[in-house]
């Protein structure tokens, strides 16, 4: 039993000089073949829905995150003054996104903001558009505060 215990101390303390060896080599920057084969970059075209066509994405994630993160039975009932904010708001090869804003009613009824933005291929694994939301007001865990200002361009 103690050389079996000897052994696997040689075997991983000679991993680990293996590993720091590799893991201490300086980095170098890509040459021009790396730079230029199969690295075209994702080639975005703004195509981005308008702001209506993720009510209902905005509608089911936050009853979702409402149960579950927060024990809470609020939900959305209805929507109000939907209109775009801003279309790309910065140079154009960064993501498309379209930032939107307007009012919900919440079940509590109590009349809120909702801010929230679409982007290009922001979507689950990058498949589809991407819809990121804040409900002032019911922004519990801070994400986006204050009031849901970093939801905004």
């Amino acid at each position: 039993m103690r050389k079996h215990s000897t052994f696997l101390t040689l075997l991983g303390a000679g991993c680990g000089a293996v590993f720091g060896l590799a893991a201490s080599a300086p980095a170098h920057a890509a040459n021009p073949l790396e730079l230029n084969f199969w690295l075209s970059g994702p080639k975005y075209e703004g195509r981005v829905a308008p702001c209506e066509s993720a009510l209902p994405t905005i509608t089911s994630n936050f009853r979702e995150k409402e149960s579950s993160f927060w024990n809470s039975a609020l939900t959305i009932t209805g929507y109000a003054d939907i209109h775009e904010i801003a279309f790309r708001p910065w140079q154009s090869d960064n993501i498309p996104r379209r930032y939107c804003t307007g009012k919900v009613m919440v079940s509590d009824g109590k009349p809120r903001t909702v801010n929230f933005s679409i982007s290009e291929d922001g979507g689950f694994a990058g498949y589809g558009q991407g819809v990121e939301f804040c409900v002032v007001g019911l922004d519990r865990n801070w994400a986006y505060n204050p009031a849901c200002r970093a939801a905004k361009p």
